[in-house]
């Protein structure tokens, strides 16, 4: 439901409300899979092939990555993940940031961004890296990353790189 340019929090949720974690367990990670399968594949029809890969695979295992959920009353409906890849001295990548549809325009988003953000700066990484579907540009602008580059394709998506320094 929507007034203007306010929306109404889905019932008894508030961002105060939501739960956090840096996946660790099997679980949490198919919970972060489950909202990127709802929002990549299954509403912009990219393939599993595509949006699941080798830094998804089990958190006990996988060192070069690390995956935010955000938990709304015990559902998953937010995800992103920071890959740890990279020299001293270079920015750090965040992607698969993906919010459930009927859970976008709350803060849920901007709390996972914070969140892989926060675990960029614990590693002393200078900034953030990553690749911005068009649509959602204006998101990240908010949080402080700036475009730079051409448009790019992926997974027939146009994106543009997007940087912000710590």
């Amino acid at each position: 439901m929507s007034f203007g340019a306010c929306k109404m929090r889905p019932e008894g949720s508030s961002v105060g409300d939501i739960e956090l974690r840096v996946v660790r367990t099997q679980t949490e990670m198919a919970d972060a899979l489950s909202v990127r399968r709802a929002v990549f594949i299954a509403e912009q029809g990219v393939s599993e092939a595509e949006e699941i890969d080798g830094f998804d695979e089990d958190p006990a295992q996988v060192t070069d990555a690390l995956h935010v959920i955000a938990y709304l009353d015990g559902r998953a409906v937010a995800t992103g993940r920071l890959l740890l890849v990279g020299g001293p001295g270079e920015n750090l990548r965040i992607g698969r940031v993906a919010v459930l549809r009927q859970y976008r325009g709350y803060g849920y988003g901007r709390s996972v961004m914070i969140a892989l953000e926060q675990e960029a700066r614990r590693r002393s990484c200078p900034g953030i890296t990553l690749a911005a579907q068009l649509p959602v540009i204006p998101f990240y602008e908010r949080l402080g990353y700036a475009a730079r580059g051409e448009i790019f394709v992926e997974a027939d998506i146009e994106h543009r790189w997007m940087d912000r320094r710590f």
